[in-house]
């Protein structure tokens, strides 16, 4: 997945932009003074933007904004980037298939989730991809995403690391096919994005909160 249209996707949807351009900026591990340095504007301004006290900067701006956290990055040798880069795929994300069909609505039973969105009930799941959600967001091509399929895209999508639940559902909009039930796991439900419930409504996708262990849940899914 390409790391800069996640960005841009984020910050531009976001009702609180200035929170998601610090978010990334804290991601990069980059001072507001050393931004604003390579921006060439002063670090008043970058704080104005985080703290909303500017009106939203444009898609320009933004653009501006993310490449140069992606070249500072990569003046300091990539170490944001390569953070997350592991040998292989697989270690950050596991793919499963059942042995036979499970209905949507024992999904939602077998992992005890709660529907934030969508009708579940005549979803037929062949299996799961479980999915670090910030790895394969930094570290996926739009081209792989593919991969995260394995034989069907009648499976459920379950992202772990979640923080809002913005990032994995603008991911999942992007994508040219779409899994049959998206999970996100890692948050309390105050804390899901209004942003992530409308892209699911949008792209008519069941969105799901799951809150109990995830080890828990991969066992129990793993036995059928």
């Amino acid at each position: 997945m390409d790391i800069e249209n996640i960005i841009a996707g984020e910050i531009v949807n976001s009702k609180d932009f200035g929170s998601a351009i610090r978010k990334w900026r804290e991601i990069f591990n980059i001072s507001q003074v050393e931004l604003a340095e390579k921006l060439k504007v002063s670090p008043s301004m970058i704080c104005d933007y985080e703290s909303n006290r500017r009106k939203n900067p444009g898609i320009k701006t933004i653009k501006k904004i993310i490449d140069t956290l992606i070249e500072i990055d990569k003046e300091r040798g990539g170490e944001t980037i390569k953070k997350f880069s592991l040998k292989s795929d697989q270690d950050y994300y596991k793919i499963h298939d059942f042995s036979s069909v499970m209905t949507g609505n024992d999904f939602v039973k077998i992992v005890d989730a709660e529907i934030l969105y969508g009708n579940v009930e005549k979803k037929m799941i062949h299996g799961f991809t479980l999915i670090d959600s910030l790895k394969v967001i930094l570290n996926f091509q739009y081209s792989d995403f593919q991969k995260l399929y394995g034989k069907t895209s009648e499976r459920a999508f379950i992202f772990t690391k979640v923080t809002t639940g913005r990032s994995p559902m603008i991911a999942v909009k992007l994508a040219p096919i779409k899994p049959s039930i998206v999970c996100i796991h890692g948050l309390k439900k105050k804390d899901v994005d209004d942003l992530a419930i409308k892209i699911a409504e949008v792209e008519n996708v069941p969105l799901l909160l799951i809150t109990e262990d995830i080890e828990k849940i991969v066992e129990k899914l793993e036995k059928f």
